[in-house]
């Protein structure tokens, strides 16, 4: 790339149309960083395109669950020749989990990205051409309904349909079921005398009759703790995720939520937030290791050093959101997990990849979670968040439960 004023040529255009394609996909761009993008450019100048490329990053992008979309949109938008050849992608069916770690390490180009970076004529061409040629040509485009929403994996899902589904998320309740605690209330009904209300009655009263008193085992909904994966593998899923975590903790008492990476970070205090765009900001502003590696058996046994007395008493049940891809190559992981469900009163493993019928948990941190969970269940789409509310509201028992026929597990 030259070095040349903004002035000539296109360029200053055609950084104002990237930065409506990034707000178009999901970015807060809005009219002063487009003048700071022309300003910046115009002091670094275009020899290099790496240069041009940190520009814009240092100026459109400002949390790290905003550099997936922001270097995908880059190299298409401004003809990177390798990310083109990728855009074939969007004809193609998705591949079975076999190509699983290869899309994690090069991801396909995103809905709501091929959305923005669509012009509009071509999708009111799209819109007058055979619904049956619509599907099978450029389906990775097209809108769905409400039914079809909640069976659309969130990693596909164009923004519009983002927007949906956070607003569905927003209005998610979780019902966990009530378990009985160690303390009695007074109860007309029930089952157990209770003689030192009778006792104090009969002293008001001062008659010769005892009016006997009875009471009951009270019920109480258990704590919730939810600790989520934030790595980079599980970066398409983190963010709604959070808008999940901020919709339970909002609706109930007694949520605790942790989100890791590399280390563990307690995010209780700022999910309850009410507004939830305040909320995953400071979550953002928090969390340092996000899209990183991970370390899943360091993090459980910080969490099961520091944390678990004082969130895990009163029969808490656990949601662990993870894809057990370790770094550490397992390393304790097991042990650690063990000691979570033993300290808890029912253990929750939610993996997106469960999502394939093909999966089986061939890597480290897959075999050393399994045996030591209660339950086993996918969490991508809209569906499987609302049969999680149907696991959690009966009274859960031990021992594990996969979510699909036994056939497609491995022991």
């Amino acid at each position: 790339m030259e070095d040349a004023p903004l002035e000539s040529g296109r360029l200053l255009e055609n950084i104002m149309r990237f930065a409506r394609a990034l707000r178009a996909a999901g970015l807060p761009v809005g009219p002063g960083k487009v003048l700071a993008a022309t300003e910046a450019v115009s002091v670094i100048g275009l020899r290099r395109r790496d240069d041009f490329y940190w520009t814009l990053h240092a100026v459109f992008v400002n949390r790290h669950d905003q550099e997936e979309l922001f270097n995908q949109a880059f190299h298409v938008f401004w003809r990177n020749p390798q990310y083109l050849d990728r855009m074939m992608n969007l004809l193609l069916p998705d591949s079975p989990l076999g190509d699983a770690a290869d899309k994690s390490k090069e991801s396909a180009l995103s809905r709501r990205l091929a959305e923005a970076l669509r012009a509009p004529e071509t999708a009111a061409r799209e819109t007058s051409d055979d619904a049956e040629e619509k599907i099978e040509v450029d389906a990775v485009l097209t809108f769905s309904d409400r039914e079809l929403l909640q069976s659309i994996d969130f990693e596909k899902m164009s923004a519009e349909e983002m927007a949906q589904a956070k607003k569905a998320v927003e209005e998610m309740r979780l019902p966990i079921v009530e378990v009985p605690t160690r303390r009695f209330r007074p109860d007309p009904r029930g089952r157990r005398a209770d003689l030192r209300a009778t006792m104090r009655a009969a002293l008001r009263s001062g008659s010769d009759t005892i009016p006997l008193k009875w009471k009951r085992r009270g019920r109480r909904r258990p704590p919730l703790v939810v600790i989520c994966d934030i790595s980079g593998s599980m970066t398409r899923y983190s963010r709604m995720l959070l808008h999940f975590l901020h919709a339970v903790t909002n609706d109930r008492d007694r949520v605790h939520s942790f989100v890791f990476g590399t280390r563990l970070t307690n995010i209780t205090r700022y999910l309850r937030q009410k507004d939830v765009d305040v909320a995953v900001e400071k979550v953002a502003e928090e969390v340092v290791d996000w899209s990183g590696g991970t370390r899943i058996g360091a993090c459980l046994q910080d969490f099961n050093r520091i944390w678990s007395r004082r969130v895990l008493g009163q029969g808490a049940m656990v949601l662990f959101i993870s894809d057990g891809l370790d770094r550490d190559n397992a390393e304790g992981l097991s042990a650690e997990v063990e000691r979570l469900r033993k300290s808890c009163r029912h253990l929750v493993w939610l993996n997106p990849l469960l999502r394939y019928d093909a999966y089986e948990p061939k890597s480290l941190g897959a075999r050393a979670i399994l045996p030591h969970v209660d339950d086993f269940r996918t969490v991508h789409n809209l569906n499987s968040l609302a049969d999680l509310s149907a696991v959690l509201s009966h009274n859960p028992k031990r021992g594990f439960a996969p979510a699909r026929p036994a056939a497609n597990a491995v022991t």
